[in-house]
């Protein structure tokens, strides 16, 4: 179970933490809060009850607080009792932190308030207690009691944090020049405290820096196997090796904060959507269950749920709804479905049982690291069978002195799939363990065949090591220089100054999940001003080093001209988002009536050698597409063009006519756009143009076969209406015509 803490805030709102100091463009207040808004948002992302906050009032126009009546305990004001803290809280809570018309409070006070809040909270019960006073430390203090009140901190257990706003600090690297005397008083003041009951005294402008630097999550270790790793089979052999042992996540993939679907609440409490789904569900507005509590924004959670219909041409609409419980399982064979029973489905599964039993150990040599399919493992000996841990500890020391792994079958719980998992050892300063990650089955492995880099295999088989597509020495020598210059293992420094790794893991952070939460975080507090951009350590790494890009730009200069590399003229093509960074101009001549017909090595005429007679080619349907762009290649007038493009429009038609439901739309929409695209690089948009229009005409007087709405509304996501003259000189057809064309149903 995680830890229960308590923090109390002691926020100093004087009227002088209302002005703008050291040339900054924000008042000290805001500056400061900054830090512990940052801190507050944190705590409540994390929706613990455990984690309660409390909110406390230095140098307020008013006194609130259980000591009030006493002259010292003055202008000091609990803005929040120690509870959990949620995002209601916070949008009451920030009107309040503003500055105030006095500069009365003592920040001793304010502690011993804090002291008495969390004594009064926590009793005697475990907690963490802490105290974080944010100030100035230009109002008054009186250091009558100290002793008393360290003597207090101590016994309780009490964590003080004292950040001050321009405070000295040499460790850091700071130091507030012309500073007042009270300032500089009262800071030696809090120093002294913090230093007494082992405290911490730090300046602002280091705990704002720190901010950038995300937060870990901590978590708490959950086993994900417990049991026995074996070498034998103990019910066999009396001499099988077993040792009990414990597996944990060593890594694991840490998923940004989801989003979640809300609907805006009407007056009368119900939300209300311009097109709600049948399958979205609106809360009921009697139903506290299901209504978001004092939303400010106005929003109330959407529940979702699921129907099942099949045909029925008796019930209204063809279509008739079924319970859940009345479907079947059914498993994909050919293009039927076959059922098994629950009954027989049993059958199918492999019973198994929990262990993890091992295979055999293979060289460290024999294992290649694209075999990892998974996050890693860690496997232990039980924590507290100290046999165990000496039997583990004898395995991992005798794998690394023979440099070798362990394939092991593991099967996590009862009647779970097994898998194969690679054991290493790990050996630390302070620990030792096997880590595993899991290893394919044959029918993971995915082979592939690619042509050599280094040379050119001819078709007769001739190795050519000197080839246009080949790199020359020069250019391999001038990569080489580039990738060495760039190298970044040795760019960054230790804390003594030696050359070190330039982006240690530990150091590089996620950027989108931090990002986000930091984002959420900030729009909790301030709903109407604008995101700040990203901290710098999640936008460091982004670039390559500056200093890196300056260091090999010769080399860089070497390799371009090695590699023959000019600067290109970008070129927009029919499609937005293909660019063409070619230096060859756009208008080329067209291939219309001059495509390049594939030839035989030998030169010879197969055609003729095959006795095929020149009369008009046929397209079939069982391959259309190859057998359309055939026929083109052979076309020597428009007329033929024309022709091919009337065989390919009857296949598609066809294919749509007997289409069940949405089957064959697939297949039409890619004959389509090849036709599209064919015509477009012969320069023939027209034909296109009146076979799309006869289409569209079909399929919305329902002549392909009853109602095809659905295909057109294909057609015009694939964006394959008429051809525009901004994607070819020759159309006549201009872009609010095309997109008038697709629009219209």
């Amino acid at each position: 179970m995680a830890d229960k803490e308590a923090t109390v805030y002691i926020v100093d709102v004087g009227r002088s933490m209302g002005k703008k100091c050291n040339g900054r463009t924000e008042s000290d207040l805001d500056w400061a809060m900054t830090y512990v808004w940052d801190k507050i948002t944190s705590t409540v992302a994390t929706e613990r009850k455990t984690l309660v906050i409390g909110i406390v009032g230095l140098r307020t126009d008013g006194s609130a607080n259980e000591l009030d009546q006493e002259e010292s305990f003055q202008n000091i004001t609990v803005l929040q009792g120690i509870r959990q803290l949620l995002l209601p809280d916070l949008k009451v809570l920030r009107p309040q932190v503003k500055s105030s018309e006095t500069n009365d409070g003592d920040a001793i006070s304010a502690i011993v308030i804090a002291i008495q809040m969390i004594i009064k909270y926590c009793k005697k019960l475990k907690y963490i207690r802490k105290i974080v006073l944010v100030t100035n430390a230009r109002g008054s203090m009186d250091g009558d009691g100290l002793p008393d009140i360290i003597t207090k901190i101590k016994e309780e257990g009490i964590d003080l944090l004292v950040v001050g706003v321009d405070f000295d600090d040499l460790e850091y690297g700071f130091k507030e020049e012309n500073k007042e005397h009270r300032k500089r008083t009262n800071e030696e003041l809090l120093k002294t405290l913090t230093d007494s009951c082992n405290g911490v005294f730090g300046t602002m402008q280091q705990a704002i820096e720190e901010l950038g630097v995300p937060r870990l999550k901590s978590t708490r270790p959950t086993p994900s196997y417990k049991g026995q790793i074996t070498l034998g089979n103990p019910l066999q052999y009396p001499t099988a090796c077993c040792i009990d042992v414990e597996r944990y996540p060593r890594t694991m993939i840490r998923r940004p904060l989801p989003a979640s679907r809300f609907v805006q609440r009407s007056s009368n409490g119900i939300g209300l959507a311009s097109a709600t789904s049948s399958a979205t569900v609106l809360p009921d507005a009697d139903d506290p269950d299901t209504m978001m509590q004092d939303d400010p924004n106005g929003l109330t959670s959407v529940r979702s749920t699921r129907t099942y219909q099949i045909p029925d041409e008796s019930a209204p609409g063809g279509k008739r709804d079924v319970e859940r419980d009345q479907l079947a399982k059914g498993y994909e064979y050919g293009r039927t479905a076959v059922h098994i029973s629950e009954s027989d489905e049993n059958v199918t599964k492999l019973e198994t049982q929990a262990g993890l039993e091992i295979i055999g150990f293979i060289p460290w040599s024999s294992y290649e690291r694209y075999m990892s399919m998974s996050v890693s493992s860690v496997v232990i000996g039980q924590k507290t069978n100290t046999k165990a841990i000496m039997a583990l500890s004898s395995l991992i020391h005798a794998l690394f002195e023979l440099e070798s792994y362990v394939v092991a079958r593991l099967v996590p719980k009862v009647d779970k799939s097994p898998l194969i998992v690679l054991l290493a050892p790990s050996i630390e300063a302070d620990y030792e363990c096997l880590l595993d990650v899991q290893l394919p089955f044959a029918e993971d492995m995915r082979s592939y065949k690619f042509p050599p880099l280094d040379r050119v295999i001819t078709v007769s088989g001739k190795v050519i090591k000197e080839h246009r597509n080949l790199p020359t020495d020069a250019l391999s020598s001038a990569m080489s220089d580039y990738v060495d210059r760039m190298d970044l293992s040795t760019l960054g420094q230790d804390d003594e100054g030696n050359p070190a790794e330039y982006m240690p893991m530990m150091e590089t952070y996620s950027p989108i999940l931090h990002r986000i939460d930091q984002a959420v975080r900030w729009r909790a507090v301030h709903p109407n001003e604008p995101i700040p951009p990203p901290y710098e350590v999640l936008t460091r790494y982004s670039q390559p080093p500056d200093k890196l890009v300056a260091d090999s730009k010769r080399q860089l200069e070497k390799l371009m001209l090695a590699a023959n590399v000019k600067k290109g003229i970008v070129h927009h093509l029919r499609a937005k988002s293909q660019i063409d960074f070619s230096p060859v101009p756009p208008k080329v001549q067209s291939r219309k009536r001059r495509r390049n017909e594939a030839k035989p090595l030998s030169g010879l005429d197969v055609d003729a050698l095959l006795g095929k007679s020149s009369k008009k080619a046929q397209i079939s349907p069982q391959n259309p597409i190859p057998e359309f762009r055939q026929v083109l290649d052979k076309a020597e007038d428009a007329s033929s063009i024309r022709d091919a493009v009337a065989q390919l429009a009857t296949i598609i038609e066809t294919q749509i006519r007997d289409s069940f439901s949405d089957i064959n739309y697939g297949r039409a929409i890619e004959e389509i756009t090849v036709m599209r695209d064919e015509m477009i690089e012969l320069e023939e948009p027209v034909i296109y143009d009146e076979f799309i229009r006869a289409l569209k005409r079909k399929l919305l007087a329902g002549e392909l076969g009853g109602d095809r709405r659905e295909m057109w509304a294909e057609i015009r996501k694939n964006h394959l209406g008429l051809v525009e003259n901004r994607h070819l000189e020759s159309s006549k057809v201009s872009e609010e015509e095309a997109k008038e064309f697709l629009s219209a149903n």
